[in-house]
């Protein structure tokens, strides 16, 4: 196959004039060549002739808009997706996946194939990845997030936005807005979520889907947990690539050993590559062009306890300030105060603990090590809410190790021996103080803050920890983000800055 001018593609096939015959405008030539135009339409027709590596016409007229120009795996990445109206992209966590689907999304919508584009993914990376990247790659298109109550929903999936952001649960409460809202195109972010068709959410979704609906489902961990995990994602793209029946599907990629245990066939991976067809898939390693470390918010929603304990601590920092001057300590008293109401619990002014609901955050937590391809970090400011995050990552299986103050010299050894030399734990919670420094843990390459740090050299030599010699993978820095405080504190740290100096002045920020 060769490009010739930009416009035509000249390609060697064992029947030249059938080929002719199909796309409009080609030419048979010698030695089984024949001469195509080059389009949308003619790309797809090749690659539905089943003519291996067609390139798509997006990788020569499309000026790739937005605040930064696209790397190498991104193009490849855009370019199959606009020639598969079902598709995975099964692209690690960290590759720049939804900048692909946007550019990709984009191209298509001038070119008159798509007119809208309904996004469904976690609540956590509604704003800060979707709305945030749309903005970077397509700012020319109007957005915006169907988020609320039922009512405010149903007014944005009815308005004209282009681009229409929304959350798994929210999809059923608009669902016959949606079915009239004129989406052609539907993106799926975090695929796993639909795995279960018997669940109201994966009935919902397929409902939604009719023949001309463009669906994309994005994941970096397809069918992580069990081979089973694929049953229902395949089903939503290509239901004629599984069987009919859930039971069929079970007993062809797993043995079963007793009544309630089964095990993966070693055809398993085969069954469920196959039946995830057609996707693309880069790791973090294969992209070569990628930065050493990047970072990401995630934003999580504070419950309804944290809202009014961080609004009557904001109230009592608006009336100190208005009687007296603040000092740096009463301000980094203050602050850290909100901070540990962000996190889950907060020390009273005679030392007791009041406990927050931390389902929110770990929430947004879990579908982070979900998504992960190899072990995770979790730094966690606060110690008594490192004994709740532990309690719920045992309580579903996910195994862990602590580090924090007073762990043993030899204990810590221990911890770090086994998380780098076996496969479990897969997570290793951390107090910050307690291994910002000289520890290598390179078996992790995700990072995620729980809550931040008021430290800047602690917040670099923790992430160091990963992003250090005999790294082998391209590392993602991940902050849990809720309050302002958070958000002030994170930008602080992205920018370099010393929290503690800069303490008066991000106490006055907080108080507007």
């Amino acid at each position: 196959m060769k490009i010739v001018d930009n416009k035509a593609l000249l390609l060697k096939v064992r029947d030249p004039a059938k080929v002719a015959g199909i796309i409009p405008k080609s030419h048979v030539l010698e030695n089984n060549q024949v001469l195509v135009h080059w389009g949308l339409d003619e790309a797809q027709v090749l690659k539905n002739l089943k003519i291996k590596n067609v390139p798509s016409p997006i990788l020569r007229e499309y000026n790739w808009p937005g605040l930064h120009k696209p790397f190498e795996h991104q193009r490849t990445t855009a370019a199959f997706l606009t020639l598969n109206k079902r598709a995975f992209c099964l692209n690690e966590q960290g590759t720049g996946k939804t900048g692909s689907v946007i550019w990709a999304a984009d191209y298509l919508m001038r070119k008159g194939r798509i007119r809208r584009v309904l996004v469904i993914c976690p609540l956590s990376i509604m704003d800060s990845a979707w709305r945030g990247d749309l903005f970077k790659f397509a700012m020319h298109r109007s957005v915006d997030i169907a988020y609320g109550n039922a009512a405010k929903r149903k007014e944005i999936i009815s308005s004209d936005a282009e681009f229409v952001i929304i959350n798994y649960d929210g999809v059923e409460v608009v669902s016959e807005e949606i079915a009239k809202g004129g989406f052609d195109m539907i993106v799926v972010d975090e695929a796993n979520a639909y795995k279960n068709p018997a669940t109201n959410r994966w009935k919902t979704l397929n409902r939604l889907i009719k023949p001309e609906t463009w669906l994309w489902m994005m994941t970096g961990t397809p069918a992580a947990q069990s081979p089973l995990d694929a049953y229902g994602l395949a089903k939503l793209v290509d239901p004629n690539s599984v069987p009919k029946y859930f039971t069929t599907f079970k007993e062809a990629v797993m043995y079963k050993l007793s009544q309630f245990k089964w095990i993966p066939k070693p055809t398993a991976v085969e069954t469920v590559f196959k039946a995830l067809q057609p996707a693309i898939r880069f790791t973090k390693d294969e992209c070569l062009d990628l930065p050493e470390m990047t970072y990401v918010d995630r934003h999580v929603e504070l419950t309804k306890q944290q809202q009014k304990y961080y609004a009557l601590m904001k109230k009592r920092m608006v009336m100190q300030a208005a009687g007296e001057d603040i000092t740096a300590v009463n301000a980094a008293v203050n602050l850290s105060k909100l901070l540990q109401i962000s996190c889950g619990a907060v020390y009273s002014d005679n030392k007791e603990v009041v406990e927050f609901d931390i389902n929110n955050r770990y929430s947004v937590l879990k579908e982070v090590i979900e998504e992960a391809s190899h072990k995770v970090l979790v730094f966690v400011p606060f110690k008594h809410v490192i004994d709740i995050l532990v309690k719920q990552l045992s309580a579903d299986g996910i195994t862990n190790a602590v580090l924090q103050g007073e762990v043993s010299a030899a204990k810590r050894t221990e911890i770090f021996k086994q998380f780098q030399e076996t496969t479990e734990p897969r997570v290793l919670v951390i107090q910050p103080q307690a291994a910002a420094h000289g520890v290598t843990l390179t078996a992790a390459d995700t990072v995620v803050w729980w809550g931040p740090t008021s430290s800047l050299e602690t917040y670099a030599q923790a992430n160091a920890r990963v992003h250090r010699a005999g790294q082998r993978h391209p590392s993602t820095v991940i902050h849990l983000t809720g309050s302002p405080a958070e958000k002030h504190v994170y930008k602080l740290l992205g920018n370099k800055m010393n929290i503690h100096e800069q303490i008066i002045e991000l106490y006055n920020d907080l108080l507007v």
